[in-house]
């Protein structure tokens, strides 16, 4: 999938999401989202979510890992997190609204 189609899905169903895994907010960041992705590469989620059941947050990612096709990695941004992670996301994630 290309950045426009991950967009595209989360944008519709970012209310889905919401309701089933208590999410807030959605950004694509990493190289899908700076545009130098390769066929190997892994697709990057970060979420805000109260959510903290962990089988929850798996299951979304196999949702998402079956949709796309491809390997997901969900980040799941908080107060306490590598720093250096944080300001990356914030700076080149690409929030669905």
């Amino acid at each position: 999938m290309n950045k426009e189609q991950v967009l595209d899905f989360l944008k519709d169903n970012k209310e889905e999401f919401s309701n089933k895994y208590q999410i807030s907010a959605l950004a694509l960041f990493g190289s899908l989202a700076r545009g130098d992705n390769t066929s190997d590469s892994d697709i990057d989620i970060a979420i805000e979510t109260k959510l903290s059941d962990y089988f929850k947050l798996y299951d979304f990612k196999e949702e998402l890992e079956k949709q796309f096709h491809s390997k997901v990695d969900v980040v799941r941004l908080r107060e306490h997190m590598n720093p250096l992670l944080k300001s990356r996301i914030r700076s080149e994630g690409i929030y669905v609204r």
